[in-house]
């Protein structure tokens, strides 16, 4: 085999290998995000000054975008819907 070949696989090699990884640590980011969400959310609601139902897509929301995202929920549940 030639020098060519071999660094074209070592890079399919590599992009197969990160492309797993991603896979494999997506759900996981994703439950880790709505656990921290759905503490905040419970955290929120200990406040009693706005109440929201703590859903696995409001925690997401919430662990995803974070502050903003939890803002944004409250304007959307507490006043416009």
């Amino acid at each position: 085999m030639g020098l060519i070949e071999t660094v074209c696989g070592l890079a399919v090699g590599l992009l197969i290998i990160l492309t797993l990884k991603f896979l494999i640590e997506l759900p996981f980011k994703i439950i880790w995000n709505s656990l921290i969400g759905a503490v905040i959310l419970f955290l929120v609601n200990l406040t009693g000054f706005i109440v929201i139902k703590i859903t696995f897509v409001h925690a997401l929301i919430v662990g995803v975008f974070g502050v903003p995202g939890l803002i944004g929920l409250a304007i959307y549940l507490n006043f416009i819907k």
